[in-house]
């Protein structure tokens, strides 16, 4: 490979992404590393379950396909391959991809990541003093009531980089930050100190960019109708260079759209503040510096680092119980009238909503006045139940709205057959100082300790100076959708939301930082009115990146949303009226 570019690909943005992306990456132009993404907070509970059916699972099972098709290639090339696909296996991962060479005839040698996993060391670590506080309600661990499943601190590059520079040609990591798999190669292949904040950084930006994929390269994007052969988005790559700064571009010939507004949306996408932090480095988002190099190519610079906190954060998943769902179908007119009587009716029929240990209803109104077709005259009230016993959630629960089919309501029908309550995990994200982070890399026989990166003493405090912002348009305005001028992306971090608005010109993002304060964000987003939102300016990529605290409750696998993971979000803010400048406008 070139001495002044590293050319890192992605093949997978979570578990379940496309299976030809690893095939289309490798053989689809000159690449130098290959990494892929699979794991999420969610992610972590589907391996807890995987694995307890099997002991020899817990990791991603789709790599080891992928792998069947590209890794004699890669050996042949020099391609490294780094993922984290591991999961909570990472040595039954390197034992199955080992077997899979060996079946192929590929001599590859592979490495794994360990330490990750302290579920062994809870006890350990709460005698010591570690409360392992939640992030957001800040109740210790030791208060916890239920059974805790999963328990993996995020591990930085540092481990990556170890393994390739002692010939590694696989790295198969556990639970690293999504970051940490631009980080490691990058910094292996350049030579980089642990304290180049700057560069370690910016790997940490690009790392953040092409993490899920095609979603920076055109894929959910707020202008789809923008982006070229949206069938079939071919995968990012970033083209790092020594000095930090980097390409993201993908092969010619792909579909999607590699432009400053799809990176941004991707920047945007599940932060929170100006400071990114991560194990190895503080990534300064109001450093970042976008410029459109040419066609599906976007130059990033100028991005500042500061020293990594001193503790490392850690994902833990518990069980919390049952859950179960009915959804009563409301027809025609009276729905206000039609969704009393039958919760009213099923509440009677089930002892009250105080037998369960969590009850919400949800009236949802996509009815019509005057409908046009059968469908168009529904609404729907959807009764959601959770409890520690699966019995009280199960049959239990939905035969109860069955036997109101002929004693209801006009109109009445459900949505699905009455069933069984489902298990459920709750996400409990917390702190543990690095030091005691036992992090390891495993290869040949050997295993090598990954000391952690601690930040020095005294004051480390990037400068950063923000871009001018002009003078708010004044004018006659008109009455449209804020997507008019604006784009979103959304997503969850455990139990919060976040929004990241972008503006499509200095002038527009002028007007949104005047106009889009927390209060307007409430009053556009009325189920955040009870709750803490917070509000991040970045001039330097003219967005606004919103937190709304609580509004996913305990995370995605316990919400009891519509969307969970706040996907939506995004679009549902743009779809809003708000009074823009008429010279704001496309013509």
């Amino acid at each position: 490979m070139a001495s002044d570019v590293l050319r890192i690909a992605n093949c997978s943005g979570f578990y379940g992404d496309r299976l030809s992306a690893a095939r289309e990456m490798v053989t689809g132009g000159p690449i130098d590393v290959l990494t892929g993404d699979y794991l999420a907070e969610l992610t972590m509970m589907i391996l807890f379950k995987d694995r307890a059916r099997n002991p020899r699972g817990g990791y991603a099972r789709t790599f080891l396909r992928q792998m069947e098709e590209v890794l004699g290639t890669c050996v042949e090339r020099g391609i490294k391959v780094v993922v984290n696909a591991g999961g909570l296996n990472p040595a039954g991962l390197a034992s199955d991809l080992s077997d899979v060479a060996a079946k192929l005839g590929i001599r590859a040698r592979i490495a794994h990541v360990t330490g990750d996993d302290i579920l062994p060391r809870l006890a350990e670590l709460q005698s010591r003093g570690i409360e392992m506080r939640h992030l957001d309600k800040g109740t210790p661990l030791a208060s916890l009531q239920a059974q805790v499943v999963t328990a993996n601190a995020y591990l930085g590059g540092w481990g990556i980089t170890e393994a390739l520079r002692r010939g590694a040609d696989v790295v198969l990591c556990p639970r690293v930050t999504d970051a940490a798999l631009v980080v490691g190669p990058t910094a292996w292949k350049f030579g980089w100190a642990r304290d180049d904040w700057d560069r370690l950084a910016a790997a940490i930006v690009a790392g953040h960019i092409i993490e899920c994929g095609t979603q920076c390269s055109g894929g959910n994007y707020s202008f789809f109708k923008d982006v070229p052969d949206i069938r079939h988005i071919g995968f990012p790559i970033a083209e790092m260079h020594p000095d930090g700064t980097f390409v993201v571009t993908k092969h010619p010939g792909t579909g999607g759209l590699v432009s400053v507004g799809t990176v941004t949306a991707q920047l945007l996408y599940e932060i929170q503040g100006v400071r990114y932090l991560n194990p190895d480095a503080t990534a300064r988002f109001d450093s970042i510096r976008l410029a459109q190099e040419g066609p599906d190519r976007v130059r990033v610079s100028g991005v500042k680092g500061e020293p990594p906190p001193p503790t490392t954060k850690v994902c833990i998943n518990y069980l919390g119980g049952y859950r179960n769902s009915m959804t009563f179908v409301l027809a025609g007119l009276d729905i206000e009238e039609k969704a009393r009587v039958a919760e009213e009716t099923f509440w009677h029929l089930v002892g009250g909503r105080a037998q369960f240990a969590d009850a919400t209803v949800q009236l949802r109104r996509p009815d019509r006045t005057d409908p046009s077709s059968n469908d168009d005259a529904f609404a729907y009230l959807q009764i959601t139940v959770k409890d520690t016993d699966a019995e009280r959630v199960g049959r239990a629960f939905s035969n109860k709205v069955i036997e109101m089919a002929l004693a209801s309501y006009p109109g009445f029908f459900v949505t699905t057959p009455p069933g069984d309550g489902a298990p459920f995990g709750v996400y409990w994200p917390t702190l543990v100082p690095s030091e005691l982070i036992d992090h390891c890399v495993v290869f040949e026989g050997n295993e090598v300790v990954v000391p952690p990166v601690l930040p020095p003493s005294g004051t480390h405090e990037a400068s950063v100076v923000a871009p001018p912002i002009p003078a708010p348009p004044d004018g006659p305005t008109a009455r449209v959708p804020l997507g008019v001028i604006c784009g979103a992306r959304s997503g969850d971090k455990g139990g919060n939301a976040n929004v990241g608005v972008w503006a499509t010109t200095p002038d527009a993002f002028a007007w949104l930082a005047e106009y889009l304060t927390v209060e307007c964000f409430k009053r556009l987003i009325p189920e955040a009115q009870s709750l803490v939102v917070e509000r991040f300016p970045l001039p330097n990529l003219l967005s606004i990146n919103f937190v709304v605290n609580g509004l996913l409750g305990d995370g995605v696998a316990a919400s009891t949303r519509s969307d969970p993971q706040a996907k939506s979000l995004g679009e549902y803010l743009r779809a809003k009226l708000v009074d823009v400048p008429q010279r704001l406008l496309p013509r």
